[in-house]
């Protein structure tokens, strides 16, 4: 891990510049542009918020539902967005990986910094949704950064599993989207996990999104605790899938260039 780091760094240049290219490629001959990234958790939380909040009348623990569903699509959008195209990356760059030496983790890595604009555009329109339902920040908001930290972790460690498998089983291409909605629904966004029996829940722990999406809703909210046993298992599967992937990777790039 210490080293693929290093490599990462020294490649640093490269690095940048395949994520600013991705980020061209993306808004490229678009009329909204970057207003895309706000688009889809926008309406998603207004379709979740009528028909989960009003007619369903799903729980949400005191909070705005509208509030505490984009809360969760924030995050949610970002891992499902750089997933998807983390996990293509690879077989997206084929020739470039056929032609130059470079570590080969930077393709994933960079495409995965390239969502990053689309968060920091939504976390804009979140602050204005927290001062229109005069939530009041605290010291807990602190915890963002780290949070944020730690999605990435989660995001690049599967996506460099998924990456390394897509190159040799072209499958994986169209698992990925299936395997992100069914993730959607035993992530909780739509619902809190207070809805859900005791008895399960430490099975909807070991979705390390759980602790995160969790943990950032509480960081919006004084009076809402922190749930310290979620976050920790939350971390530490993190940290598990993180290494794992990164090993993965690493022992199935030397074979990328004649399979891909």
């Amino acid at each position: 891990m210490t080293e693929s780091l290093q490599e990462l760094w020294e490649y640093r240049d490269l690095f940048y510049f395949l994520a600013w290219r991705d980020v061209k490629i993306r808004y490229r001959q678009t009329a909204l542009g970057v207003a895309w990234a706000v688009l889809q958790p926008l309406l998603a939380t207004t379709v979740f918020t009528f028909l989960f909040g009003r007619v369903a009348k799903m729980p949400s623990d005191g909070i705005p539902y509208a509030l505490f569903s984009f809360s969760a699509m924030l995050p949610w959008t970002y891992f499902s967005t750089s997933l998807s195209a983390a996990a293509n990356s690879l077989v997206g760059n084929a020739q470039l990986i056929r032609k130059v030496y470079f570590p080969r983790m930077t393709i994933p890595a960079a495409a995965i910094l390239a969502c990053m604009l689309d968060f920091a555009v939504g976390l804009v329109i979140l602050f204005v949704m927290v001062a229109y339902y005069h939530a009041p920040l605290s010291w807990k908001f602190l915890f963002w950064p780290l949070l944020l930290v730690q999605l990435t972790a989660l995001t690049t460690g599967i996506s460099l599993i998924l990456g390394a498998l897509n190159v040799r089983y072209r499958d994986i291409k169209h698992a990925t989207p299936f395997a992100i909605q069914i993730l959607f629904f035993l992530t909780p966004i739509i619902y809190p996990v207070s809805m859900i029996p005791k008895r399960y829940r430490f099975v909807i722990s070991l979705n390390p999104l759980t602790g995160i999406i969790e943990t950032l809703r509480s960081t919006l909210f004084p009076n809402r605790p922190i749930n310290l046993q979620l976050c920790g298992i939350s971390l530490a599967l993190t940290l598990a899938i993180l290494a794992i992937g990164a090993r993965y990777f690493r022992r199935a790039e030397r074979a990328f260039a004649d399979m891909i």
